[in-house]
């Protein structure tokens, strides 16, 4: 009898046919998902009190007064839109006595290998490009290509054991899991506070390095418009080639061999001797970098950066036109090499140099993308060709970067320059009156203004949550925060602006463990687990370990 009572009462009242109800997550149509409010002791997390909200509980009474009035299938009486709660209100309750939140699982916001493949290498381009040339120079020719060619196989790899390690893991769902996620399975909070660590080092570099650049790009830019304006030649000035397409070499005493970059004549930027009021209020080191807080520091403290993350596609569109320069530049400059394997000429460099791990540095950098791949990867509509696309992903990478550094270390004129002429940041070796350099500039200086609120809204946002769990606390912490990164931007700006040393210095630190330790660490101990570790893969990976630290301690010796 009272079973029969319950069958009555669970029978909808404007129905003449009970139907079965669907408590499918796959079904297209979204309000016929079935929404429940569950107690938050139920909520399978770590923060139950966030995700589900008192309005969630009264729209959940609202739609089961809809439910009671007609079966699922009917749609004469479906609750109206604003009955629905909102997708991240919405979760699913399991006999278990848990509930779990409905994640989108449509495959037509998947993304073809293609998009997948370009995504992968929007997102490894970076200011990294800029510095390949310097990085082929201090290598040497020979060496740095093959170093180029070694150092992407082996990052490649190690992405590779990044991108599989959530699977390795049978005894729990790590669908939604990212790779430090995997760090603390395996490694408890030590695993967790130092991926986060050294994944700030990445982030906190780039953002440095972003400042450097936008201060340059910034003088640069501003220097062409008032040098066209006042019809300013400042060619007798520089020492370099003559000609339309004219190469400079901005520091010219320093001695042949060394690392050109590392000179006192940084500290000073641009000679403001002649007492002009241009040059004093526009330097590069003095005054740039302070020009750039009023603009970037407000940017920084939006709750949100969704405003910012529209104009992502200008990255690609910055690295097309860098490719189109490098070439108008090669085919115009044409190619300038003579080998001379280990000794040093008065214009060339050596092909075997011991400054190699300035580059290995670099590459670390440039090559990094094992913080977000398991992200990029779940995008993907065929998961099965994950590492075919990874590879593919990593081969155009590779060749984009042998492609600009190449060019420009041979295009590079020598005679009359030397190759040790080549700058950190390979635009400096073009006069400012270069339009073509101009465009590129001021161009990657819109695009870097863009970039830099979405790299700051990422380390608040990882940095924040972890240390508060609020990704915004207060405005206060917020701006404690920008301030200090801020101004380590400009410290180093002003005092030592050498992208080429801070992208070897910040890619060495974070590759040391999201590279090479965690990964080969967690593939050995995943394969011990499951009684698969041999002798060759335990050295293999403990070898890696081995290079991660040696290319660490070597940037302290260069």
């Amino acid at each position: 009898m009272s079973a029969a009572m319950e069958d009555d009462d669970s029978r909808p009242l404007l129905s003449s046919e009970q139907t079965g109800e669907s408590y499918s997550t796959d079904s297209p149509d979204f309000k016929a998902k079935r929404p429940f409010h569950v107690e938050p002791r139920n909520i399978v997390g770590d923060d139950p009190q966030e995700r589900v909200s008192a309005e969630a509980a009264i729209l959940n009474s609202r739609v089961h007064y809809y439910s009671r009035l007609t079966a699922s299938s009917d749609r004469l009486l479906s609750p109206p839109n604003h009955v629905i709660p909102r997708q991240e209100e919405i979760y699913i309750y399991s006999p278990l006595g848990t509930a779990f939140k409905v994640t989108g699982s449509d495959p037509s916001s998947k993304n073809p290998s293609i998009i997948t493949i370009f995504a992968i290498w929007n997102t490894m381009m970076g200011t990294s490009i800029l510095s390949i040339p310097w990085g082929i120079k201090q290598a040497g020719f020979t060496l740095g290509i093959l170093i180029l060619i070694f150092t992407g196989l082996l990052m490649l790899y190690c992405c590779y054991i990044v991108l599989k390690s959530p699977k390795a893991i049978t005894d729990m769902d790590t669908s939604d899991w990212e790779f430090p996620d995997v760090c603390s399975f395996y490694f408890g909070k030590f695993g967790k506070w130092s991926s986060l660590f050294f994944s700030m080092v990445s982030l906190i570099g780039a953002m440095v390095v972003y400042w450097v650049l936008m201060s340059n790009f910034l003088y640069n830019t501003g220097q062409f418009i008032y040098n066209y304006a006042h019809n300013v030649n400042g060619s007798d000035s520089e020492f370099g080639t003559n000609g339309s397409d004219r190469v400079i070499c901005p520091y010219p005493t320093t001695e042949p061999g060394g690392n050109s970059t590392i000179s006192t004549l940084y500290i000073s930027g641009n000679d403001t001797s002649d007492g002009s009021s241009f040059e004093h209020w526009w330097s590069k080191t003095n005054t740039i970098p302070l020009y750039l807080i009023v603009l970037l520091l407000p940017l920084l403290c939006f709750r949100s950066a969704a405003f910012f993350a529209r104009f992502t596609f200008l990255g690609t569109i910055s690295v097309v036109y860098l490719i189109v320069l490098v070439t108008i530049k090669a085919v115009h400059l044409g190619f300038h090499l003579e080998f001379h394997w280990f000794d040093t000429a008065r214009l060339y460099v050596p092909e075997f140099r011991l400054l190699f791990p300035q580059f290995t540095g670099v590459l670390t950098l440039a090559f990094f993308i094992h913080n977000c791949i398991v992200t990029l990867m779940k995008n993907n509509k065929h998961q099965e060709n994950n590492v075919r696309d990874l590879s593919v992903a990593y081969l155009l990478v590779g060749l984009t970067y042998l492609y600009v550094g190449v060019l420009i270390f041979a295009a590079f004129p020598s005679p009359p320059l030397s190759k040790d002429c080549i700058e950190p940041n390979f635009l400096d070796n073009f006069p400012t009156s270069d339009v073509l350099v101009f465009v590129a500039r001021a161009f990657l200086l819109f695009q870097m203004i863009t970039v830099y609120p979405l790299l700051g809204y990422l380390v608040r946002v990882q940095m924040m949550g972890q240390i508060f769990g609020n990704h915004y606390p207060s405005f206060l912490h917020v701006l404690v925060l920008n301030i200090l990164i801020v101004g380590a931007g400009v410290l180093m700006a002003k005092f030592y602006p050498n992208i080429g040393s801070i992208i070897r210095f910040s890619g060495a630190t974070c590759g040391l463990a999201l590279v090479f330790v965690f990964p080969a660490l967690i593939h050995m101990i995943s394969l011990r687990r499951q009684g698969l570790l041999r002798w060759p893969s335990a050295i293999f990976h403990s070898f890696l370990i081995l290079l991660g630290m040696a290319n660490l301690l070597a940037q302290f010796f260069m």
